[in-house]
């Protein structure tokens, strides 16, 4: 088999970087590699993960940014945020190594939205751009930041004190005309010929800071697919990108912006088998890519979502069996994924219980037999914290008695079934 592509995402706390990883951390061609200017969600995620270096407007940026790529041999880099990207094909060349994403060029058309909508406004609907604030008569109006990303710097305008208040601090926010229907993001890719081989929309049902946290796939509309033909025959794309559209009052579809990078939310495809991360990956290094597409409709929903680290050091796991590893007459699938954790990680996995049956034939029935180094099988009245031989050990059990029991007399970290997926 071949050795594993280093892949280096940078700023790896961004949700496009966290979806960068979802999508490519069971792969066995790549090797993910975290690194960040400010400690962020990254460092709960990434295994390897790099801190401390320079904002990517640092005068000494390139050279920090060029030593990590030499010193961890980086196949292949990976920027997760618009601005980045631009700044890391800049210096592509000095890096030696592939920046995925699309060319300079392209890049710095979708940062610019008045450049995006100069380029394009021959050829699909653009909004309505006014060009001072006193060219406003007619409210609401919509203000965006012309280089920006999420709702950084957005507001509806619904009267000219509105108007006023926030150009007075957002002095680069372009002037356009509100659109008041549905939003809709259109996933899309094209391979390393500018061939466009997917386009996939969605509809942007809830939005959270500028994110789309209910997204739904869609049947394939005319509109959306001449949009995305339009735009990739315009700009030169190369691996995914999306672009985002809203209604008129008349149902008209108006461009909103453009990125030239896959999107957050993208995740809701590769639901239905669309890796564009992977896709994007094997494609900026020249190999072709094909597409393959389940038939079905996928709706994503997204919350916060949260990561643990303790500063705890073991090495022996015991694990209790009735009402912890087997609950409701089922087997706890998040205990089963966090023993294989543990057995990843070299510990040794001791299985301590007072099941009133036949302990091996039990585990049989439900097919966990052969995971544990030891199996303790207790008589109903024993007490478990005389069976721990082992100091640097944790202990997981559903009875509080017996948690309190082993914490009061060997002091050690107990865990109740709730706190499994902290772990």
């Amino acid at each position: 088999m071949a050795k594993p592509l280093n892949i280096l995402v940078f700023p790896c706390g961004s949700e496009v970087a966290l979806e960068i990883y979802r999508s490519l951390e069971h792969s066995i061609h790549f090797n993910l590699i975290g690194a960040n200017s400010v400690d962020d969600h990254g460092k709960f995620v990434f295994e390897n993960y790099i801190d401390g270096l320079p904002f990517v407007n640092h005068p000494s940026f390139a050279d920090a940014f060029k030593k990590i790529v030499v010193d961890h041999q980086i196949d292949a880099v990976y920027p997760a945020m618009d601005s980045v990207i631009s700044k890391l094909k800049s210096i592509e060349t000095e890096l030696g190594c592939p920046v995925i994403a699309s060319d300079l060029n392209t890049t710095n058309i979708c940062l610019s939205k008045s450049t995006t909508y100069e380029l394009l406004k021959n050829d699909i609907l653009t909004p309505k751009i006014y060009l001072t604030k006193e060219e406003v008569q007619d409210f609401p109006v919509f203000l965006k930041p012309d280089i920006g990303y999420g709702s950084r710097g957005v507001k509806k305008a619904n009267n000219k004190e509105e108007l006023y208040t926030h150009l007075a601090s957002n002095t680069d926010a372009l002037i356009l005309e509100y659109l008041p229907g549905r939003e809709f993001t259109i996933d899309c890719f094209s391979n390393f010929k500018g061939e466009l081989m997917f386009v996939g929309p969605r509809q942007r049902s809830r939005i959270f800071n500028g994110i789309s946290v209910n997204t739904s796939t869609m049947k394939m509309d005319d509109r959306f697919s001449e949009i995305a033909e339009k735009i990739n025959a315009k700009i030169k794309f190369n691996g995914a990108w999306f672009f985002q559209v809203k209604e008129r009052a008349n149902g008209e579809l108006v461009l909103m912006e453009i990125a030239s990078r896959l999107g957050g939310s993208s995740s809701v495809y590769r639901a239905k088998g669309i890796n564009f991360a992977s896709l994007s990956i094997f494609n900026a290094l020249g190999m072709p890519v094909d597409i393959l597409e389940n038939n079905y409709s996928v709706e994503l929903d997204r919350a916060l979502d949260a990561v643990y680290k303790f500063d705890i050091d073991y090495k022996h796991v015991y694990i209790d069996f009735d009402d912890t590893l087997i609950v409701n007459q089922k087997v706890n699938t998040a205990l089963i994924a966090l023993i294989y954790k543990f057995i990843n990680q070299n510990k040794v996995i001791h299985l301590i219980t007072k099941h009133e049956f036949d302990i091996h034939q039990s585990l049989k029935r439900y097919r966990l037999d052969g995971i544990f180094d030891e199996i303790i099988h207790l008589k109903k009245e024993d007490q478990k914290w005389k069976f721990i031989t082992h100091k640097e050990s944790i202990f997981i059990d559903d009875s509080f008695a017996e948690r309190k029991q082993i914490k009061e007399n060997l002091g050690l970290h107990v865990f109740s079934v709730d706190m499994i997926r902290m772990l």
